[in-house]
């Protein structure tokens, strides 16, 4: 692998460059082993360790199929999928990874004991497989984690309804926290020159699942002037949507849970923020029963902030914790949109104000590859910036994913693979320029 990075820091990029570096029989990636699927069986999940799930283990590269490409991943992050899947809820990969593998020839490669995991990338194209036009060796590319077939008609108006949609690294094998990994190329898409490799390998899977969820027809379909409640506003989602939001000339009400997190969004350039645990708000009085005048405060505090005006679209994931409130908040005629659910699948709320109310709930999944393009050229062209608060080496894996799990973090956290360290990558340093100037003048907004 030492030479693959060496070729990747001089700077040369030319195909036949790449063409002529050996791909080596092996190398080294994030795994979770199908032998230690019940290692917390018993354990309420708060208390699942990703620290000794995860391991980085030296694996074989797999033979490349026709339509795909095998990308040295300079560095990758830390997603809520990676989280389920070190703590094998809500149930193990291993299930989806045999499922795939029993589709065809090539898809039996993904079904192996031991799972390489990982939903983003940055990195320089090695190889393609047969087929492939549009990407040549020497590229500089991120990856979005949508996998798919395309042999049914379903997916030919979105592919995120192909009967084999599958999210790449989570549902499928040869993941991006490694050294290597292998994607379709209708997963590729240009590096943005002015971030450095881990930065540009944060946005992909969030930045992707809130354009969908918060801007595209195929989600809320966000216009100039709506109220947008954005959930974990600070977070690795819900930093994105707050950039979509006040990009998109809506107005954000952030919520979070902290004054640090707080000042994160204020610093993106929102001024509606709402601290959840300042202000004290239990949607729910134990296990089994929530308290509606939780809802109704948090309602009233909304419209103290905004002058008097009810949110139009609430950017829901977490889940069972806050859902009946995001029911409850949403205007009349307004939307909730809803991905991950991170606190719990299992959703209740009270029927009589989506129904009386003329609300509606849509369910939204990551993003096409139209999507994805769309949500990466907005930060290639300075208009979203990567949300990325701490990067750690491949080894220390665990606990960057323990970082997510615990709610920890501040936006994304990132991952060199086999870049050596931070703050390499840049190539236009004038455009660079314009990118610190706008994070600079967030931070002194």
């Amino acid at each position: 692998m030492h030479e693959i990075r060496d070729a990747i820091l001089s700077g040369d990029r030319s195909p036949e460059t790449y063409a002529g570096l050996a791909v080596p029989e092996a190398y080294r990636g994030v795994t979770v082993h199908k032998d230690e699927a019940e290692m917390f069986a018993g354990l309420a999940s708060r208390d699942k360790d990703p620290r000794k799930s995860l391991h980085v283990d030296e694996v074989p590269v797999p033979e490349l199929a026709p339509g795909e490409a095998l990308v040295a991943v300079m560095a990758s992050a830390i997603n809520y999928n990676t989280v389920w899947t070190s703590i094998f809820e809500p149930m193990p990969t291993f299930g989806f990874l045999e499922r795939y593998g029993r589709t065809s020839d090539y898809a039996k490669r993904h079904d192996l004991p031991y799972h390489v995991v990982g939903s983003d990338l940055a990195g320089v194209v090695l190889r393609t497989g047969p087929g492939v036009q549009m990407w040549k060796p020497g590229e500089e590319v991120v990856a979005h984690c949508l996998s798919v077939e395309l042999e049914s008609a379903d997916g030919h108006n979105d592919t995120m309804l192909d009967p084999e949609q599958r999210i790449w690294g989570f549902e499928t094998n040869f993941g991006g926290l490694a050294e290597l990994a292998i994607v379709k190329t209708n997963q590729l898409m240009p590096k943005p020159a002015h971030l450095t490799w881990e930065e540009a390998a944060a946005p992909g899977l969030v930045n992707s699942t809130a354009y969908r969820q918060l801007v595209s027809r195929n989600g809320a379909g966000m216009k100039l002037g709506d109220t947008v409640l954005v959930w974990g506003a600070s977070g690795g989602l819900g930093s994105y949507a707050t950039q979509m939001a006040l990009a998109g000339g809506a107005t954000p009400v952030c919520v979070v849970s902290s004054p640090d997190k707080a000042e994160i969004c204020h610093a993106m350039g929102a001024e509606l923020v709402i601290d959840r645990n300042a202000e004290g708000y239990r949607f729910w009085k134990d296990e089994r029963t929530q308290d509606p005048k939780e809802w109704k405060r948090l309602g009233a505090r909304i419209r103290e902030l905004t002058g008097g005006k009810d949110v139009d679209i609430v950017f829901e994931h977490p889940g069972r914790e806050t859902f009946g409130a995001s029911v409850y908040v949403a205007r009349k005629g307004g939307t909730i949109v809803t991905c991950a659910s991170t606190s719990g699948f299992m959703h209740e709320y009270d029927n009589r104000y989506l129904w009386m109310s003329l609300k509606r709930v849509i369910g939204s999944h990551f993003a096409n590859y139209r999507e994805a393009w769309e949500a990466n050229d907005l930060i290639n062209r300075g208009l979203i910036h990567p949300t990325l608060s701490k990067t750690y080496r491949m080894e220390d894996v665990g606990q960057a994913a323990f970082d997510v799990h615990q709610n920890l973090h501040q936006g994304k956290v990132g991952v060199l693979t086999l870049a050596p360290e931070e703050g390499l990558g840049v190539t236009d340093e004038a455009k660079r320029a314009l990118h610190l100037e706008a994070i600079n003048r967030f931070r002194n907004a």
